[in-house]
């Protein structure tokens, strides 16, 4: 009796498997798709995905091509393999502009680089990607119920390169090469207007040009002592409540007392 239970799972299997090499061999083409079909709707993408991947080749240039493809991304998409689904799926867009999956292929094509977008300390690429597939999306279709989603998905992927150009930034005032700070610094600024980062990237240009002034040879000290304190004011005009306006403070007196120093000099 035992030795009939643990034959039947690998009868099962076997027959499962001849059932779907007829499948495979078949050639009702129509078949084939209506198979095909069902294994996709019982979320077997894995017996789906060869069927499809040969009926796209099969049906090209048919009536047939168009749901082919669509259901060809969409098991690529389910299975995770995120790149291929956003090519497969950005190709259908193409192909089929007016298609009746048309605005949702783009907008899934440009949610595929979204989930590829690594961590922020990862290379940016798929990240910009996704901001330049989500914002294609948001043009193309302004009235669509989507558009919200994007737009939110955007916030979040600047967000994320915001983080990696503040944190970038941050480390040339770690390790002390304060010119380069400043610019870098800046230049977060103007790229990501309105991050969470702002309140301590202004903070960071006051320590940064006391630092780079004091460090510099006399003909240049005094410009940078003065930009130093431009920095400060800025600083306190901006966040006059900050938790680190104390330490700007100290800041701004050792600068003031190092341009009293060069006067009496």
């Amino acid at each position: 009796m035992k030795n009939i239970l643990y034959s039947l799972p690998i009868l099962l299997l076997f027959t499962s498997c001849s059932k779907y090499q007829k499948i495979l061999k078949s050639t009702d083409l129509s078949f084939k798709f209506d198979k095909a079909v069902m294994y996709y709707e019982k979320d077997d993408y894995n017996r789906a995905l060869p069927l499809f991947e040969e009926l796209s080749t099969v049906f090209r240039g048919s009536a047939k091509a168009e749901e082919v493809n669509y259901y060809y991304a969409y098991c690529h998409y389910s299975l995770g393999e995120y790149l291929m689904a956003a090519y497969l799926f950005e190709t259908y867009a193409q192909t089929y502009p007016n298609g009746k999956h048309t605005e949702e292929c783009q907008y899934i094509s440009a949610y595929c680089y979204y989930l590829l977008s690594p961590i922020y300390k990862l290379d940016s690429k798929n990240t910009y990607k996704a901001i330049n597939h989500l914002q294609l999306f948001t043009n193309l279709y302004p009235k669509s119920e989507r558009v919200e989603k994007c737009n939110q998905l955007i916030d979040e992927l600047r967000a994320k390169l915001a983080k990696k150009a503040f944190h970038n930034a941050k480390q040339y005032y770690t390790t002390q090469y304060h010119k380069s700070a400043i610019i870098a610094l800046k230049n977060v600024l103007l790229d990501f207007a309105g991050s969470k980062y702002e309140e301590e990237i202004y903070f960071l240009i006051v320590e940064s040009s006391f630092e780079l002034a004091k460090n510099s040879i006399s003909s240049k000290k005094e410009e940078r002592l003065k930009n130093t304190i431009e920095a400060y004011n800025e600083f306190v005009e901006r966040y006059p409540a900050s938790k680190l306006l104390k330490q700007a403070e100290n800041t701004q007196q050792k600068t003031l007392k190092l341009i009293e120093t060069l006067k009496q000099s």
